[in-house]
């Protein structure tokens, strides 16, 4: 069972119950977490930032992933459950998610719903809706 995170209060809620049904079921988990180069797009402005500015930021994405999986693995290994995690970089989620469910064979995806409602939801898009319409995979959605 694939269970994507970005490491939001709604996205641990998720990662909790997705453990609980994997117990449940005898399932194992794969966590991913998939963050694009930079927490920020610098696009336009790259020639004002200093280089160790951008390391400082690449080096902080990468910390923070690795600090949201370790969360999720606690989670998981306090519950008894067998589980894996990995980072993916990628600059649109809803395809990480989808090729990470691929590539681990995943018979499940199991996410958050970040409830986008209204003009939020039509501007922004949500990445749940996206793995919704385009995984081949069924998609559980926890709120």
């Amino acid at each position: 069972m694939l269970v994507p995170t970005d490491g939001s209060e709604l996205s641990t809620q998720a990662i909790h119950s997705a453990v609980d049904f994997a117990k449940a079921i005898g399932a194992r988990l794969q966590f991913m977490h998939a963050r694009s180069s930079l927490p920020l797009s610098l696009t336009g402005i790259d020639q004002w930032v200093n280089p160790s500015t951008l390391d400082e930021l690449i080096t902080a994405t990468r910390e923070d992933s690795e600090r949201i999986l370790a969360e999720a693995m606690a989670i998981a290994a306090a519950a008894g459950v067998e589980a894996k995690a990995e980072a993916v970089v990628h600059e649109v989620p809803y395809q990480a998610i989808i090729s990470a469910a691929d590539q681990h064979q995943c018979d499940l995806i199991y996410m958050a719903s970040h409830g986008r409602r209204g003009l939020s939801n039509f501007l922004l898009g949500s990445q749940t809706q996206r793995v919704l319409t385009h995984a081949s995979q069924p998609v559980l959605v926890s709120r």
